[in-house]
């Protein structure tokens, strides 16, 4: 079917009656915010069913038997561990001995919610790194209510205390890495002119402790026009490497080795991403084909290669594993006598192993993993070669194995408990054709001999962009719900969907790049043809078609409705990008225009102008019910988008639902109950309207 023309789109100097609701804190908006949560509440929130599914999904993201995750950091495996006791968690660690007994024994690090309560402020735990090999000097990091930007603060990991006097640096987007224990690589809010168009740093300094921050040493200045600069060194057993990294767009980079203080080009494609350093060298992934030491070099392989003849542009590039049609490499993990390499077949998670030989070359080895599920190596113990590595699919709960040094074979250290019954349901890849004649593979998960009658609510889960793979997942999408979509989804009668468009990394490089910038309307294209083949199968109808995405995927969900309202009974669009003539001006929007072009030029705002959202909302459209959710404290993605998105569609006579977390950052949410009640909601949302 021919897509519909969409309307002319206001020009730039056209005023924007919803702009007021722009202003983060202003009491004008939050006004309209505390309106909106409050109709979102006694319209979806007040039934048996909504108290239902609250209770059930936040049993499940509570859940004692659920995977923690964990990072090793020497000796140790540290862990953020959220309870109704603790909503904001509690910092502990254990060992992987006491890991692997029935009732393993935990010591509290850090308690975020005695820590808030002293402080008087609604800390969110972030991260904690630590300087090798003694792990003991530590740098935290804690978000006022959520948000990207975060305090600094340095810790004792041995007497479990912020150091008196310590290396400290107040809330902003910063980078920082250790040098060693007296010297710290800095990337921060400098003062004025010290950030990028996008918001993050663009100078990086050495800074020595017992020195103020305006004392310390600027080392590079990036450009303004750049997304940020960092620096940071790379340990290895053959000497360690220094480097800084100026980002150029979301998906370029120049980068730099630092030698006796001077700072050296290394000559590697902008496109190629650095992931780590390994017995002296430096591992790329590299995101465009590459002529390099005699030979030409497929984008998406993975490489390594000595900096100094990376400076000099000579001498030997060694090709650790290349992509195929139908296997991709996702990501690598780095241990001091091995690398692990995660990669996708057709979507679906494989491990290897690779080992160098003392006379050149690789040993490769297959991890045995099941064929049909998701991988993610959670954490890895470089100095001994542990590594462990959590599987999960849509209907087997994720489950944590320890691969040990030179182990082919896995060993289960914990599991989730099911939160649903899994064995009633199947899973099943289909490939829908693209108005371009792509093949776009989607999940569905489905009862077992489910009657292909067109009569069952479906729910689509997509993204779209960012090179971002969506996986199989226990969860029901990338985010963790830990399987509450199974009782407040599947077990009610629903059918599942995930969507694997173009946009995303599940095929490599180039099936991300094919859909960037000027060929954006792709995306849109896969997706309307995932919708179009799950009702030409049988699995239901357009009105009980439910879709939902978040951040990009809230900009597909809200594109796809104003494209082809009548392909969708139900909308969820989750913490979206929304007004494309202005996202680059808000928040972190700048550094995204790698991914969808400049609306300030004329040329490139014709491509965005068709497929953005709040230009093109008309009066005289059927768009189906839809429901927008967003948080106050997104430092990422403005929330104006949401406000602004949910207020012009009221305005034009649609029914929309608004609901806007008071913190949480760009992932909605910082307590279980938070979450629950989201989740609660938005199943709510597609259950009203697409439900038996």
């Amino acid at each position: 079917m021919e897509t519909p023309q969409l309307s002319a789109v206001a020009s730039s100097e056209e005023s924007d009656p919803h702009a007021w609701l722009e202003g983060i804190d202003d009491p004008r908006a939050l006004e309209w915010v505390r309106q909106q949560n409050e109709r979102t509440r006694k319209e979806l929130a007040q039934g048996p069913r909504f108290e239902e599914m609250y209770e059930q999904a936040l049993e499940a993201l509570s859940s004692s038997s659920r995977v923690p995750e964990l990072t090793f950091k020497g000796e140790f495996l540290y862990n953020l561990w959220r309870t109704p006791e603790n909503p904001r968690g509690l910092y502990r660690r254990t060992t992987l001995d006491e890991l692997r007994k029935p009732e393993p024994a935990w010591e509290t690090v850090l308690d975020i919610d005695a820590l808030s309560a002293r402080e008087g402020k609604r800390w969110v735990f972030k991260s904690m790194t630590c300087l090798p090999p003694e792990n003991r000097q530590c740098l935290v990091s804690l978000s006022p209510g959520g948000g990207d930007a975060v305090e600094v603060r340095e810790f004792d990991a041995d007497t479990l205390r912020f150091v008196e006097g310590g290396f400290f640096l107040p809330t902003a987007k910063t980078s920082v890495a250790w040098i060693d224990r007296d010297h710290l690589f800095v990337a921060t809010d400098f003062g004025e002119g010290s950030l990028t168009d996008s918001g993050y740093a663009r100078y990086v300094k050495i800074w020595k402790r017992g020195t103020p921050l305006a004392a310390a040493q600027t080392m590079y200045e990036g450009d303004s026009s750049s997304v940020s600069v960092s620096a940071t060194v790379r340990r290895t057993t053959r000497g360690n490497i220094a480097t800084v990294n100026e980002g150029l767009t979301t998906w370029t980079s120049r980068h730099f080795h630092l030698v006796e203080g001077a700072l050296h080009p290394l000559l590697v494609p902008e496109s190629a991403v650095l992931t780590g350093g390994f017995q002296g060298r430096l591992v790329f992934k590299l995101n465009e084909a590459w002529e390099a030491g005699g030979r030409v070099i497929p984008a998406g392989s993975m490489i390594l290669a000595d900096p100094a003849d990376l400076r000099s542009g000579t001498g030997k590039i060694d090709v650790l594993i290349e992509p195929t049609s139908s296997e991709i490499v996702e990501s690598v993990s780095i241990m001091d006598d091995a690398l692990l390499v995660r990669t996708l077949e057709n979507v679906q998670g494989r491990l290897y192993r690779f080992t160098p030989r003392p006379a050149g070359g690789w040993t490769k080895e297959l991890i045995e993993f099941p064929d049909s599920g998701a991988l993610s190596v959670k954490t890895t113990r470089d100095s001994t070669g542990d590594a462990l590595v959590e599987f999960q699919t849509f209907l087997d709960p994720p489950t944590l194995f320890h691969v040990g040094a030179g182990s082919r074979t896995p060993s289960r250290v914990l599991a989730q408990e099911p939160t649903f019954d899994g064995s009633r349901f199947e899973a099943v890849q289909h490939w829908a054709v693209s108005a371009d004649g792509t093949r776009i593979p989607y999940f569905v998960v489905a009862p077992r001999g489910i009657a292909l009658d067109g009569s069952h609510p479906l729910h689509i889960f997509s993204y779209g962009g960012f090179r971002n793979s969506l996986t199989p997942s226990y969860s029901g999408s990338y985010e963790e719900h830990y399987g509450a979509y199974g009782r407040l989804w599947l077990e009610r009668g629903g059918l599942f969907v995930l969507a694997n468009i173009r946009g995303g990394g599940e095929f490599g490089p180039e099936w991300h790049s094919s859909a960037i910038r000027e060929n954006r309307h792709l995306i849109y294209e896969d997706f309307e043809a995932v919708a179009a083949d799950v009702v030409r199968r049988g699995y239901t109808t357009p009105q009980r078609l439910g879709i939902e995405g978040r951040s990009q995927g809230g900009l597909l969900t809200l594109g796809a409705m104003v494209r082809r309202p009548e392909l969708y009974g139900a909308v969820i669009s989750g913490v979206p990008l929304a007004d494309m003539r202005r996202y680059h001006r808000m928040l972190a929007g700048a550094s995204w225009m790698a991914e969808y072009g400049n609306p300030d030029i004329p040329e490139e705002w014709e491509w965005i102008r068709r497929y953005s959202p709040y230009q093109n909302f008309r009066a005289d459209a059927d768009y189906p019910p839809v429901f927008i959710f967003g948080s106050l404290r997104d430092d990422r993605v403005h929330p104006g988008h949401g406000r602004k998105s949910a207020a012009r569609l009221q305005e034009l006579g649609h029914e929309v639902w608004y609901y806007e977390n008071t913190e949480g950052g760009h992932g909605g949410s910082v307590t279980n109950e938070q979450l629950a009640y989201r989740i609660a909601l938005s199943f709510e949302h597609l259950w009203r309207n697409l439900g038996r």
